[in-house]
């Protein structure tokens, strides 16, 4: 949340209380089967209240006994946490390695030989891939890595479609201590560039392409146009995996075959013990200034939180095959396809295709065919699922399920009630996670096997996660008051910095809400309220970042994708409610000069938002307007602009308004 009027802000959290007032009004508990309960690592909700209350005592001697007890450390911490607000360090001194705690501390137990990846290609194709055989293949292409460079703090880019060799890179580059950088493969090569040259890549990962929705998506060419001309000066090598067989370029020198360096590789490459506090990744995400901000994350406290999380939210079992169906473009997949699953000895199963024409029930398909015991997704897809009916899930056999998950935006209460029974057949504990990239893990979450479940509530805080929702001034707000919610103590996962700019750290997270009493507050910039029972509902964000399908993009980020047009003069883009992707991209352009608005312009400037961003920022819906609604400093007043998207009343004071014309014409358009 950076640089908005705070009164617009306080506008947008009076707004949102009214469109959730129904949803406070839930009713419905779910408590856990009594069988699941027995079983699980955390089995009452009195055990969850004493874990929470000894974590509220001590953080520190809380999350030191785990990191203890939980993961392999080559040398011990000197220090829990050394806090200087903002800025935090967990276990000082440490020394770790989450590739080592991931994969070499299993092969000394019975998980040496269980399947610790199972993938499954859209088109048919599958691998399963053991913790021997992945420790062997992220060996080999660690030296393939130290082969062409890359030494440790060399940042590395990863640019790949859903397969093994993405985790396998990821893995390979936290052995020897590369810092790595996942892109999204649906971004385009603009957006690719831009991430390339703020971490200062010195390589980038690709394949030639990758299947999804039937259709091939050519990635290595997207790479090829982000280099052109020496764009990204600081890339010296590209690793391509050959995963479609389309022809592509290589680029002598340049670009080299995956397969052709792996197969002659060493499989001898001790992991490199790293500090505590040594980069592990950096992953870009979409703020409300045009340039995404690159979230840093280190090692330790990482390992630790995505860990633990994992274990006890998801409680995971030794016989479970675990499906969480996000991408490792984004944190989802970093902390619960790769990091949390594998460090636990679990079996994680990645998918590279999504629903389609072709083949709209794929996933019960995967769900029977591996029986899948947990399968974690977006609300987003599950209103898609909906839609489609329950004949294709009721054609599977879904009974391996026995916990379902949640992830990237606040789920309706008929969705998960839908997903309940459909999917869970009334018998799986449903996982309602709120979190973000800047968190590194699961805050607010259920304990499947001791928590009393609302539908659309994602409940309480994690042990050791201090959770609040306040005024702009830090004070409690009462119950079932809007507010805005803070962490009010330092956690392992959190964000250390943004990447080359700490003053954008603060700015972003911790100025928008003053220090009091010596209390710094982490603002997440949602808006939410606690209710009359203590459960935390999540009202969704109060600065200008839109959620599509549960990716965020930042208004900004597609306003200058969208002026950077020579027909566009200026651009407002808003979030317009959608039932399926939660919001879809409204935007309101004015046109230079005596530029005409048609429908083919309109195609255009939708075609170069996906060229400058990707498909996902396509604009659902472009209005031409000749002016903005803009206050008399010259602020544009998107809370208008929301209204006037969603087909709604313009609400609230417009006192501020320069020209109310303007409004009276965009209301004519509506």
């Amino acid at each position: 949340m950076e640089n908005r009027d705070i009164d617009e802000i306080k506008k947008d959290i009076t707004m949102s209380e009214s469109a959730i007032e129904s949803v406070l009004q839930e009713k419905r508990l779910f408590t856990p089967p009594a069988e699941f309960s027995q079983k699980a690592h955390i089995k009452s909700i009195e055990q969850y209240h004493q874990l929470y209350k000894e974590a509220a005592a001590d953080p520190e001697a809380f999350w030191a006994k785990l990191a203890e007890t939980e993961l392999h450390w080559f040398e011990k911490w000197d220090k829990i946490l050394d806090w200087q607000p903002p800025f935090a360090k967990w276990f000082v001194g440490g020394k770790i390695n989450i590739s080592y705690n991931c994969l070499d501390r299993h092969l000394t137990t019975w998980r040496k030989n269980k399947a610790a990846l199972i993938w499954e290609g859209e088109p048919g194709d599958s691998r399963t891939l053991t913790y021997l055989q992945l420790h062997r293949e992220v060996c080999q292409f660690a030296n393939v890595l130290k082969e062409l460079g890359v030494k440790k703090g060399d940042r590395v880019g990863i640019y790949m479609p859903m397969i093994p060799e993405a985790a396998i890179a990821m893995l390979a580059c936290a052995r020897i201590g590369a810092p790595h950088t996942v892109v999204f493969g649906g971004f385009s090569a603009e957006a690719l560039r831009g991430r390339l040259i703020d971490a200062e890549a010195k390589l980038v990962i690709t394949a030639d392409g990758g299947f999804r929705k039937d259709k091939v998506v050519a990635l290595k060419a997207q790479v090829d146009k982000a280099l052109e001309n020496n764009s990204a000066p600081s890339v010296e090598k590209v690793l391509v995996v050959q995963r479609t067989k389309e022809p592509i370029h290589m680029e002598a020198g340049r670009d080299f075959w995956w397969h052709e360096l792996q197969k002659n590789a060493s499989a001898d490459c001790p992991a490199e013990p790293m500090d505590s506090e040594d980069v592990l990744f950096i992953l870009y995400t979409s703020g409300t200034t045009g340039k995404p901000k690159g979230v840093v994350h280190t090692t330790g406290g990482y390992n630790l939180y995505s860990h633990m999380t994992l274990k006890w939210a998801f409680d995971i079992q030794d016989t479970d095959v675990y499906w969480c169906t996000a991408d490792v473009g984004w944190i989802t997949g970093h902390s619960y396809i790769v990091y949390g699953p594998l460090s636990n000895g679990a079996t994680s199963l990645m998918y590279e295709g999504a629903p389609r024409k072709s083949n709209p029930g794929c996933f019960w398909d995967i769900v029977e065919k591996y029986g899948v015991n947990i399968f974690y997704t977006a609300p987003t897809a599950i209103r898609a699922f909906m839609k489609m009916g329950e004949e294709l899930p009721k054609a599977r056999d879904l009974s391996s399920l026995r916990l379902l998950g949640t992830v990237g935006e606040p789920i309706n209460p008929e969705a998960w009630m839908w997903y309940n029974r459909v999917i869970g057949g009334d018998r799986c504990p449903i996982v309602d996670t709120w979190w973000q990239t800047e968190t590194g893990g699961f805050m607010l979450t259920p304990l499947p096997g001791a928590t009393t479940t609302k539908p659309g509530s994602c409940t309480f805080p994690f042990p050791g996660i201090i959770a609040e929702v306040v005024d702009l001034d830090g004070n409690p707000v009462a119950k079932n008051q809007g507010g805005y919610l803070v962490i009010k103590h330092p956690w392992p996962s959190m964000i250390r910095n943004v990447y080359k700019n700490p003053d954008r750290f603060r700015r972003t997270y911790w100025e928008n809400i003053p220090p009091k009493d010596g209390q710094h507050f982490y603002f997440a910039g949602d808006g939410a309220r606690i209710d009359e029972d203590g459960y935390f509902w999540i009202m969704g964000r109060v600065d200008d970042v839109i959620n599509v399908s549960g990716h965020r993009l930042g208004t900004m980020e597609v306003e200058s994708a969208l002026v950077s047009h020579p027909a566009v003069a200026e651009a407002a883009v808003v979030g317009k409610p959608d039932e399926v992707k939660g919001e879809e991209v409204f935007a309101f352009v004015t046109l230079e000069g005596d530029r005409i608005a048609n429908e083919d312009l309109v195609k255009e400037l939708k075609q170069h938002v996906v060229k400058e961003i990707g498909a996902i920022a396509r604009p659902g819906e472009i209005r031409f307007t000749d002016g903005m609604p803009k206050t008399r400093s010259g602020k544009i007043m998107r809370r208008l602009l929301r209204n006037l998207a969603a087909g709604q009343e313009v609400a609230g004071d417009t006192s501020t308004l320069e020209d109310r014309s303007v409004l009276e014409k965009l209301r004519g358009g509506a």
